[in-house]
């Protein structure tokens, strides 16, 4: 029993020592960077200056002028954001 002790004191005695070992690690990491893309303008609606008093078949038309300007001011906000993913 008391040679493991004398042997375990040896050890650590041994180990206290020593210098501790300097060294620099790279280690790649990623890291966001900020997009850059040209800000998407929000196009001027053709249904906001209905009124109760419009016919319906303006209406209709505005409304379905209003749906092709957001489907093309939605395929512009597609397009800048994957201009930031690549």
């Amino acid at each position: 029993m008391r040679s493991l002790l004398v042997v375990l004191i040896v050890v650590l005695a041994g180990c206290a020592g020593k210098e501790p070992e300097v060294r620099t690690v790279r280690v790649e990491v990623p890291v966001l960077v900020p997009c850059k893309t040209n800000e998407v303008a929000v196009p001027p609606w053709a249904a906001t200056g209905l009124r109760k008093s419009d016919p319906l078949e303006v209406k209709v038309r505005a409304l379905l002028a209003e749906r092709r300007q957001r489907i093309g001011y939605e395929r512009q906000l597609v397009a800048a954001m994957s201009a930031c993913r690549s």
